[in-house]
């Protein structure tokens, strides 16, 4: 992938402590203190109660495959053909993100499977939370 390519995310005061996290390798997420909802992704209330008291939580960085698609059309800033993903967190919520380290093929990319977190370095401010299967970095 060309780094210099790919769109960055702009960080936001609600955003802020998420990227901050996984410049440090953690994968933060909110909870709500009020109904105990886990959710991603930030806002500054819980999306279940509409409670404002919320606490940021580490999540564990397991996830499962939920849903696909592999994308053969080129892009400045992937080689292809490359996956858009959406994955459930052990935590409960889901996030759009891709599956790294392995074949983009169906075969490979199997839903439920098991999956973690990896982090990817693009700027000084941002680090992306990509998810590759367990055990493919186990070498």
């Amino acid at each position: 992938m060309d780094k210099s390519k790919r769109a960055l995310p702009k960080p936001t005061p609600e955003t802020a402590h998420f990227w901050e996290g996984t410049k440090s390798k953690q994968l933060l997420l909110q909870s709500c203190s009020s109904c105990y909802h886990t959710y991603f992704p930030p806002r500054p209330f819980c999306p279940a109660c509409g409670s404002k008291d919320v606490k940021i939580q580490i999540a564990s960085g397991k996830a499962t495959l939920d849903s696909y698609v592999i994308n053969h059309r080129n892009h400045p800033a992937f080689e292809g053909p490359y996956s858009i993903a959406i994955v459930k967190l052990e935590e409960g919520p889901q996030m759009m993100t891709n599956i790294v380290d392995c074949p983009q093929t169906p075969e490979a990319l199997q839903l439920d499977m098991p999956l973690t977190v990896k982090y990817e370095e693009l700027s000084e401010d941002i680090t992306l939370p990509l998810f590759s299967p367990v055990g493919a970095n186990d070498e």
